[in-house]
């Protein structure tokens, strides 16, 4: 196979996914002088972005916040119109920065990866697409993005309902008019409940089908504050750094140290209340020991339940909404627009699955164990197979053959989220074992590609032609992974986070509970001290 690589297409790097780390990565790596390409599925650039059109699709990060911070002319050249920047918004400055720094000329679009195979004899990797494009690199990177492939509806019946059938993560580019319909919603977790208000308001009668109820804070949404604004320019540098250093990546969660447990009733209840009327995830940083003990937990908790009780007008749907079962936080907190109050509306219906469970969907809509509705549209809200999905979705294999979908068959295993044994070469960007989807994504993003272009060019000083995770380091990596986790409340829910909403998915905890600033500085001393956990420069599987 040597001969036949030299002969191929060959690039420094190979880019999977042009999303925020995929277009952060290309700039980067061209700044170290090295050839790049990014192979795109998706028609344009955008990732989450690109694909999540769903009514009310919005980020809920501050958008200032979820944004890049490499660039301070970018900083300053595009201002945000919203607090929560919508999905067509954030669609616009992704592009912007794709024009801004001249990327798209390295992007090939409508093309997405089938296979990436490491060859032992030449030490690269070679690259396949669906439109037949095979190249080789050095070096390999998976910007696939966490959130990037559907959870799939598996009820009987599926393809026999004759209406429309709609995924969130999958919404047409044209939008869709609900105007007089009957519709269904499947799920609420995030996407449901920004899109639920929206619906609502179109839909004839809107029937949401809910399993899990989620909690949900108010966004609190509107127009950029100005003086919010000028503090954030004035102090920008600061700002970020704090998000650097913090535990979740995000300035306005403001993280208090104080004990929920150890704080007056009255008192409690007041920072309760301060944090929901601000909004976002504020409420989740009122109290340091809501994530680590249950009975903190419980305090929280019922705080939402009686906010949900005082906007819910009928008492019986106020307590169906009431998440119970598993611990506030635990489920990736939702940030919504009207979400609860949607449901004083005359022509919303929730129906409650622990009741009946979904059994099919037949020819006109949905059927439960206890009833039949009919409907003229369905819309499938029910996620993603997050973390692993898009690179179990490519024929990744490393030394000798071995395929990553088999080592991962029991679990996704990493180094630092970063690398994986047995694939030399080969970076994760928000792999599993990082913070990732427990963070701002966006400093998480900005942390993993610094880092990776920083090992490159240090592998590239020195021609050192492999960096591959050792298998020791792997395995202390992941049990540290795993004994950060079962010191929170986190493994307690069957979240999306151990991959609790695929069948047949194995049940491990995949983000980094530990922080966004203890994992950078982990990730900076292991650099520090030569990459310390890889093997470097090796032609032999590292031990």
């Amino acid at each position: 196979m040597a001969n036949s690589v030299a002969a191929q297409e060959s690039y420094d790097v190979v880019i999977v996914g042009a999303g925020f780390s995929g277009l952060y990565l290309l700039h980067k790596l061209r700044g170290l002088g090295l050839t790049a390409k990014i192979f795109e599925a998706g028609e344009g650039v955008g990732g989450t972005w690109y694909w999540n059109r769903y009514p009310g699709a919005r980020v809920d990060i501050e958008s200032q916040e979820y944004s890049y911070s490499f660039s301070p002319e970018l900083e300053d050249e595009w201002v945000w119109s919203e607090r929560y920047a919508t999905q067509p918004e954030l669609l616009r400055y992704v592009n912007h920065v794709a024009d801004r720094f001249d990327l798209r000329r390295d992007i090939k679009f409508d093309t997405r990866v089938i296979s990436a195979h490491f060859d032992d004899g030449s030490h690269r990797w070679r690259v396949q697409t669906h439109r037949g494009d095979d190249v080789v690199a050095k070096y390999c990177v998976m910007a696939t993005g966490c959130l990037s492939v559907t959870n799939e509806p598996r009820f009987p019946g599926v393809e026999t309902f004759k209406g429309n059938s709609y995924h969130t993560g999958r919404w047409p580019h044209d939008g869709v008019d609900f105007t007089g319909k009957r519709v269904a919603v499947i799920g609420t977790g995030s996407s449901a409940i920004q899109s639920i208000p929206q619906i609502a308001t179109q839909a004839a009668h809107l029937h949401v089908f809910q399993r899990t109820p989620n909690f949900s804070v108010p966004a609190h949404n509107g127009p950029q504050n100005p003086e919010k604004l000028a503090d954030w320019k004035a102090n920008r540098d600061a700002y970020r750094q704090m998000a650097r250093e913090s535990g979740a990546g995000i300035v306005a969660v403001e993280a208090s140290e104080a004990s929920a447990l150890q704080t007056p009733a009255e008192e409690r209840q007041a920072v309760f209340e301060k944090r929901w009327a601000r909004g976002g995830f504020a409420l989740g940083g009122a109290f340091i020991d809501v994530m680590v003990n249950l009975d903190a937990n419980a305090l929280a908790a019922e705080f939402v339940h009686n906010k949900i009780r005082s906007i819910v007008k009928d008492p019986e749907t106020a307590e169906i909404l009431c998440p119970k079962g598993y611990p506030f936080g635990t489920k990736r907190l939702c940030v919504d627009t009207g979400y609860y109050e949607t449901f004083n509306r005359d022509n919303v219906t929730l129906v409650d699955l622990t009741k009946g469970a979904i059994t099919a969907i037949t020819s006109t809509g949905v059927r439960t164990e206890t009833a039949d509705y009919d409907f003229d549209a369905i819309v499938y809200a029910i996620g993603f197979d997050a973390m692993t999905g898009a690179l179990n979705n490519i024929d990744i294999k490393g030394r000798a053959g071995e395929r990553l979908r088999e080592k991962w068959a029991d679990g996704p295993k990493t180094y630092l989220g970063l690398m994986v044994a047995g694939f030399p070469n080969l970076f994760l960007v928000t792999g599993p074992g990082s913070p990732s989807v427990l963070s701002n994504m966006m400093v998480s993003i900005e942390q993993h590609v610094d880092w990776i272009t920083d090992c490159i060019g240090y592998l590239n000083q020195r021609q050192i032609g492999v960096i591959e995770a050792t298998r020791a380091a792997e395995n202390g990596w992941v049990a540290h992974v795993n004994e950060v986790a079962d010191m929170t409340l986190y493994p307690q829910a069957n979240s999306w986070y151990l991959g609790a909403n695929v069948p047949g998915k194995p049940r491990v905890f995949m983000p980094y509970v530990g922080g966004v600033g203890p994992y950078r500085q982990i990730c900076a001393d292991i650099a520090a001290k030569g990459y310390e956990g890889f093997a470097l420069g090796t032609d032999t599987p590292a031990g």
